[in-house]
């Protein structure tokens, strides 16, 4: 065991659960309506705590578990069955490097909350998230980050797919999953009104971007001058990122909103997730000025163009931001083609698939919309009995 290592990514933890609760809860709660802003903090708080209990139970043996077939673990960590507080994980106690990614099979389900807000049933978000998480996310880390068959020596060869910390694992499988929840649920009634809070937007962005620290830095699993590059690089792509937003909304619509630059933050830090430990700085700064434009772009075309209600923009941001980003590490040379195209194509037919299946399974069991006048009167009343404002908005 290395000191130094454990220590940091004891830190980087605590930074990337940081990044849900509270970070993912106040940005998305800030975007919705002043009538269904402590739901969004309900189904945030409720996945982290259900996805904890999951990935103990089950995920974790599924992700990294010592199967050998390329396609999952097998079962033989679930609940941490044989791991102790001596046995190792490289440098570090596995059951740190369990909880570490336990914070990742958390923030990757409540990404999608942000598709279906303000108009879904909670008994669903329950039983999809679980479900979800424990079939499809699982699964695609083990593919890509627990030896499978996406890694090296797997069905690409030598050199499988590059993806540092969730280009495909976390932003792609979220996106997509986001996006056909979307088209099942339907738009909004009234999709028209604008956030309640951009204070509050503003705060939980600002979070998530400390937070990523954690996220790509602690991906290197190690206190070194790797896990220092790819914190640099994080915050460069960001920054970019978050000014070319605002520079792209002030030539579109003549002013640039503070909703649109902390958006620009969230595009330029999903797009340098996969490529922060394969990239330099001026390389970083290339990813995120180009992320705060593209991703702009392809909120306007789902919004505008195709109509789908993806309430809070998760596909576009996420979804676009996670696959540029996972291409860009190609087009740098540090992957090969093959395996970075054809990761993206499996992985996303993959979650294309199970997502669709899971949906028809869990409106069998319960409902996958709130009635009309639950939506009409706001989910926190309704569902939850609370209410955050006194206002009628």
């Amino acid at each position: 065991m290395n000191g130094a290592d454990t220590a940091w990514i004891i830190v980087a933890t605590a930074l990337v659960l940081f990044m849900t609760l509270p970070g993912l809860a106040l940005f998305y709660g800030g975007l919705v309506r002043a009538r269904n802003v402590l739901s969004v903090f309900m189904h945030c708080y409720a996945i982290a705590c259900l996805m904890s209990i999951l990935w103990f139970a089950f995920g974790y043996s599924i992700a990294f578990g010592s199967g050998s077939s390329g396609y999952w673990g097998g079962l033989d960590k679930m609940f941490l069955a044989g791991i102790t507080a001596d046995t190792l994980a490289g440098t570090l106690p596995e059951v740190l490097f369990f909880a570490f990614q336990m914070t990742f099979a958390i923030i990757t389900p409540a990404l999608i909350v942000g598709a279906y807000v303000e108009r879904i049933g909670f008994g669903f978000v329950l039983l999809f998230s679980a479900l979800w998480m424990l079939l499809c996310y699982a699964p695609v880390v083990h593919w890509v980050w627990g030896g499978g068959m996406l890694a090296d020596g797997g069905i690409f060869g030598d050199t499988g797919v590059r993806d540092f910390a969730g280009g495909i694992v976390v932003h792609e499988t979220a996106g997509l999953a986001a996006l056909i929840l979307a088209i099942f649920l339907g738009a909004r009634k009234d999709p028209s009104k604008p956030p309640h809070n951009p204070g509050m937007v503003m705060i939980g962005a600002a979070m998530l971007w400390v937070g990523w620290f954690g996220f790509n830095g602690g991906s290197q699993l190690a206190a070194d001058g790797g896990a220092a590059m790819a914190l640099t690089v994080t915050h460069i792509s960001a920054a970019a990122a978050s000014l070319t937003w605002a520079l792209w909304e002030r030539v579109k619509f003549g002013k640039a909103s503070l909703v649109g630059m902390v958006t620009g933050t969230i595009a330029g830090l999903a797009s340098i997730t996969p490529a922060s430990g394969f990239v330099g700085p001026i390389e970083a700064l290339i990813i995120g000025s180009v992320a705060g434009v593209l991703c702009q772009e392809a909120v306007s075309l789902i919004r505008n163009t195709i109509k789908i209600d993806d309430t809070l923009d998760v596909f576009a941001v996420h979804g676009v931001g996670g696959i540029f980003g996972t291409i860009m590490i190609a087009v740098f040379g540090a992957g090969a083609w093959a395996a970075q195209l054809g990761s993206l194509v499996i992985v996303g037919v993959y979650t294309i698939v199970v997502t669709i299946v899971l949906i028809f399974v869990c409106r069998a069991v319960t409902s996958l919309r709130v009635d009309e006048e639950t939506e009409t009167s706001g989910l926190d009343l309704a569902v939850h009995g609370e209410r955050a404002y006194e206002l009628n908005s």
